[in-house]
């Protein structure tokens, strides 16, 4: 069965702003139309119309004449986009826990024994499923706010997320056994219902990451 349209824009979509943040398409790079026409196999009014979506997330920058660009990054950048993690994130970590019921609980246990068994592989040595581990480490952080009542909030998480999350892929280092503890603390006190001690948690964990990829950057 063809695709509508709406589906193969999504799927361009998606498909393109994976490889932005996965390093794919480099930071600075020209994005030509012709170029992503064969490699995405979309229409170039999709393709436009993606790349002023990515572009309004500021995956893209759309230049005046010039045409499109991946965002270029920078260290003042991503220290600006994890000190907004921190204050979305935490505030997020706090209303979730506050009010998440058994359903939260339950998909919270699921997504911290995925992250966990992934974790445990890493720190084996084995980084063949580096793409899987950061996977479920969205979905981890996912889980922990999910129950914060805010679709605005949690829109804006996301994208923030993925911003932070292309800093990473840019270095691609694992902090190992010490963002272990701070995975399994956070998880643990969100579960006790420590608010204090969840956000606090989850604050040195984003803080202490920066501080790893502004080394490596």
């Amino acid at each position: 069965m063809a695709k509508s349209r709406n589906e193969v824009g999504a799927s361009t979509y998606q498909r393109i702003k994976r490889d932005i943040i996965f390093g794919d398409l480099a930071p600075g790079s020209k994005l030509k139309l012709d170029g992503l026409r064969e490699r995405y196999q979309a229409s170039m009014s999709t393709l436009r119309e993606t790349l002023n979506r990515l572009a309004s997330e500021g995956f893209v920058d759309a230049l005046d004449q010039r045409g499109f660009f991946v965002t270029p990054v920078s260290r003042e950048d991503l220290i600006e986009i994890a000190n907004l993690r921190v204050l979305l994130e935490c505030h997020a970590l706090r209303l979730s826990v506050a009010s998440g019921d058994t359903d939260w609980e339950g998909n919270l246990v699921a997504a911290h024994h995925k992250l966990h068994l992934m974790e445990q592989k890493m720190l084996a040595g084995d980084d063949s499923k580096k793409e899987d581990w950061k996977r479920y480490d969205w979905e981890f952080h996912l889980a922990l706010i999910e129950a914060c009542g805010s679709k605005n909030l949690l829109s804006l998480h996301s994208v923030l997320y993925d911003k932070y999350l292309r800093y990473q892929m840019l270095v691609l280092t694992y902090r190992g056994e010490e963002a272990v503890k701070e995975h399994r603390k956070v998880f643990e006190a969100a579960l006790a219902r420590d608010i204090d001690t969840a956000a606090e948690t989850l604050k040195t964990h984003i803080d202490k990451g920066l501080e790893h990829t502004l080394a490596a950057f």
